[in-house]
């Protein structure tokens, strides 16, 4: 009876937790509709909204700028922390995550260098090819990781290589924008510091394509990451082919901090902080309940901090990395002094 009562007592903590993060995000989601520079009545929204677009001011800001924007936000956002709770899954430490081993900035850089050569060929670039280029670059530098994390002993040792990685690109990439001389190319300086602005509906498909993919892939691995979870013996013992899940892994989150970074360039620390927010919220390791809170998680963290972005200087909008940084970056520290403190 008590094992009954206490899976009773947990379930309702999951639906509860989940309950709260779709309200939150629906709340914001209504408030970020109506704030910006261009202020928006309650009931202007409603109707700009169920007009499905028009010619006056309130259906053009919320259907050509604020709902893109706010989709593409939730989608990336959800994207980020889903990589990150892949990458501390394979590396069996929370504080793993794109930005912090250099995966994002390597992204960053590749979107950069396909971005100049189109541009100087006088040409667009599709969203496809921003996420291949995206995606080789996150691959490479994973590879990097990957290779350090054969000659190195301890996390600690790993992050500063990656981190290491990632300023070098970082460096190369402000380089190649500051002094490009196509006007077109000076403008990517935004993106270079993350960014959801000139977000537009076919972005928004695209991306909201890749990251379902990349997120049903995920959620189908569930079980075989609570397996290997639980140590690389016992994933072997229950038939989890281990070498396959560590590609897939790898492949999943590249796949996914790629798509943001070829739309919103690097977005730092909602890929560590997220996933220890959801396990604190949710009180489990359950892979089939941290995937798709993570997905919330991140889709309600880069929505607040898009929202305080763009509106708190308005009109001057700070990069969403500004932001994202002054909340994660302390929610690290404490994840980091607890973990000092526990022996872990």
């Amino acid at each position: 009876m008590g094992e009954k009562s206490f899976t009773a007592a947990r379930r309702l903590r999951w639906a509860l937790g989940f309950a709260l993060l779709l309200l939150a995000l629906a709340l914001f989601f209504v408030w970020s509709l109506m704030s910006g520079s261009v202020a928006l009545r309650a009931g202007e929204v409603l109707s700009a909204v169920l007009s499905g677009g028009g010619s006056d001011l309130a259906a053009d800001v919320i259907w050509k700028i604020r709902l893109p924007r706010l989709l593409a936000g939730m989608v990336l956002g959800g994207a980020l922390a889903l990589s990150g709770y892949l990458l501390q899954v394979f590396f069996h430490n929370p504080i793993a995550g794109p930005f912090v081993l250099g995966i994002s900035s390597g992204a960053k850089l590749t979107v950069a260098l396909a971005l100049i050569f189109v541009l100087r060929q006088h040409r667009m670039a599709s969203a496809a090819f921003l996420i291949l280029a995206a995606f080789a670059g996150a691959m490479l530098s994973m590879a990097f990781v990957l290779l350090m994390a054969r000659r190195v002993r301890g996390m600690s040792m790993l992050v500063i290589s990656g981190m290491m990685i990632g300023y070098i690109c970082s460096a190369i990439t402000d380089f190649v924008v500051t002094f490009a001389s196509d006007a077109d190319i000076v403008n990517l300086h935004n993106w270079s510091m993350g960014s959801f602005s000139g977000m537009s509906w076919d972005n928004v498909r695209v991306m909201t394509a890749v990251v379902a993919a990349a997120g049903v892939g995920s959620f189908l691995l569930a079980k075989p990451i609570g397996a290997f979870q639980m140590g690389e013996d016992y994933a072997q013992s229950v038939g989890v082919p281990l070498k396959a899940l560590r590609y897939l892994l790898v492949l999943l989150s590249s796949l996914l901090s790629a798509c943001v970074a070829a739309f919103a360039g690097p977005v730092s620390f909602v890929g560590i902080a997220v996933p220890y927010l959801m396990r604190a919220l949710f009180q489990t390791n359950a892979p089939i309940v941290l995937i798709p809170a993570c997905f919330l998680g991140g889709a309600l963290c880069c929505q607040v901090c898009d929202m305080i972005a763009r509106t708190v200087f308005a009109p001057t909008e700070l990069s969403i990395s500004t932001v994202t940084a002054i909340f994660g970056a302390p929610i690290v520290l404490v994840m980091m002094v607890r973990r000092r403190r526990d022996g872990l």
